[in-house]
């Protein structure tokens, strides 16, 4: 198996386009189809402009991409075995590098999963040996509980020109769709409501809401994190309930 060199995130990498492939966005039917894909066409644009970089998921930098990462894989209970994690929303597979670099190449049964051909295609030229595929589990699910669990990264926090009633609803069946594909849980992040300002282009879902959501569609057993420094929250939920351990005594 060929083991791709460790490249850190806040480096640019420029990728060979020559064919026409990678970064290119989706064309024909760019824009066209269900609302959502409005959001994939942004982040395509984005990976046009930057390449497989945090700015190429529209994020501003890299030291806060990883802090975001490191929140996403603290979903994870431990366990004997290599989980295996559907990656939904995996862009480039940044995710991976993050792995090789904090020195845990091989901690994840690993699968990533996007809407856009091009951040697939960059993700696969980059891991060659990694699965990766386009896909759409609202319209293609997953049997049920087919991974241990699964993370959305930064799927859920920009809503582009989508209306807040039409963000709503896709946010609510994309996370029920991500749990019915877990055996333990799903862990997600969307922007907090409780911000001095907000911005018409991202996805402000109040924590009251989203909870009510939670316990009446999906689980009652979730864990919310507002700890990190920025100016979001991710949530875990789970299919039962946990056995917390005193960190004291």
């Amino acid at each position: 198996m060929t083991q791709p060199v460790a490249r850190s995130i806040f480096q640019r990498v420029t990728l060979d386009t020559s064919g026409g492939a990678g970064v290119t966005p989706t064309s024909p039917g760019a824009g066209v189809g269900p609302d959502y894909h409005t959001i994939r066409d942004h982040y395509e644009r984005c990976l046009a402009e930057h390449g497989p970089t945090p700015k190429g998921v529209d994020w501003p930098n890299a030291p806060d991409l990883a802090t975001r990462f490191d929140v996403m894989l603290s979903v994870l209970r431990p366990t004997p075995k290599r989980p295996a994690v559907l990656d939904l929303g995996c862009g480039p597979g940044l995710l991976l590098d993050h792995l090789r670099v904090t020195q845990r190449p091989n901690a994840l049964a690993y699968t990533g999963v996007d809407l856009s051909l091009p951040m697939i295609e960059a993700a696969k030229r980059l891991w060659p040996d990694a699965q990766f595929y386009q896909r759409d589990i609202l319209e293609q699910p997953f049997a049920d509980q087919s991974f241990d669990y699964v993370i959305m990264n930064g799927v859920l926090t920009e809503k582009q020109s989508l209306s807040e009633a039409a963000m709503t609803a896709y946010a609510e069946h994309l996370i029920e769709a991500a749990f019915r594909s877990c055996r333990i849980g799903i862990a997600f992040n969307v922007m907090s409501a409780h911000v001095d300002w907000r911005r018409d282009d991202l996805f402000h879902w109040p924590f009251d809401a989203l909870a009510g959501f939670l316990k009446a569609r999906v689980t009652r057993h979730v864990t919310f994190h507002a700890d990190y420094g920025l100016y979001e929250y991710t949530v875990y939920a789970y299919r039962t309930a946990s056995s917390p351990t005193p960190s004291f005594g």
